[in-house]
């Protein structure tokens, strides 16, 4: 793959994104987001290191990883030199600065549930300290290349405005394990949703299919075959489809469905393997994973 094809899939391919903002006003949120998106993030990081951290990257990475930042009042007296960092362009990357926002009415209330302490507080009021942080912040928020006012905004919708700005679609896309497994060796502990395949007759007791997969095209077509199978996948997969929205719209990016039969390695893999083809069509990430295929 050369350098033009990875950036033609990935359009923030060696971009630095730098997130700032008020204390409150979810720096947080969007740094995880950014992570979810595919990012290399780090958090409160000192602007006299932001050079050093992007070549490190690039040494380990490869220079096409995607970076981002978070720097903020919490880094004191470093914090004056982002301004010059980003003004001389010391990364060498194509860079974004994000700025976060909220009243201060909505920064006071979020800092008073998160129970801490402003970082700029000392020992006056709350109020104080946010002031100081604003008058820290002004070059800054005007020089931004996006200010994000989270107001009136909660976390899903936060995440989707970050996701709007620096997703790329197949990173958008909700990513689906389904995963096939053996009842016997347990249920997978982090699954979403489970369904159960010993309603299927078992290939095991079919002499020429028992030494075979669900991988295998007999073993698959025979699986696919049963009476209520075509049933149930019509009525399943549409399902999963639903949820599969409702996680988008909640900024949910990854769903894990797990299917199951007695050993985990006739009906459960050719179901798992049905059911990704089909949530792919849709137009989800989906892979299927075999978790105790060969245990047996």
């Amino acid at each position: 793959m050369t350098a033009a094809d990875t950036h033609a899939q990935a359009p923030h391919a060696g971009q630095l994104v730098v997130v700032t903002g008020m204390t409150g006003a979810g720096r947080s949120t969007a740094a995880k987001e950014l992570e979810d998106l595919g990012f290399f993030v780090v958090d409160n990081l000192p602007p006299n290191l932001l050079a050093q951290t992007v070549r490190l990257v690039d040494e380990g990475f490869g220079p096409e990883q995607p970076v981002a930042v978070v720097v903020d009042v919490r880094s004191g007296t470093f914090f004056s030199g982002l301004q010059a960092a980003l003004a001389h362009g010391v990364t060498g990357r194509s860079t974004t600065l994000v700025f976060l926002d909220a009243s201060d009415e909505v920064l006071v209330r979020r800092q008073e549930a998160a129970r801490r302490p402003h970082p700029l507080q000392e020992q006056d009021r709350l109020l104080d300290g946010l002031s100081r942080e604003r008058d820290v912040m002004a070059q800054l928020r005007g020089s931004a290349d996006l200010v994000i006012d989270t107001t009136n905004l909660n976390v899903h919708e936060l995440t989707g405005r970050i996701a709007a700005a620096f997703g790329t679609e197949d990173a958008v896309r909700l990513r689906v394990n389904v995963i096939s497994f053996g009842f016997k060796y347990g249920i997978p502990v982090d699954a979403d949703y489970v369904a159960d395949m010993r309603f299927i007759p078992n290939p095991h007791w079919v002499p020429e299919l028992r030494g075979q997969t669900g991988r295998d095209a007999p073993v698959s077509d025979y699986v696919l075959d049963q009476e209520g199978v075509a049933e149930f996948l019509e009525g399943y997969v549409p399902l999963l489809t639903g949820v599969a929205s409702g996680y988008l719209r909640e900024g949910k990016r990854f769903m894990r469905v797990a299917i199951g039969c007695t050993g985990g390695k006739h009906r459960s893999v050719a179901m798992a393997e049905e059911i990704a083809r089909r949530l792919a069509e849709e137009g989800y990430a989906a892979q299927a994973v075999h978790r105790d295929l060969g245990r047996e």
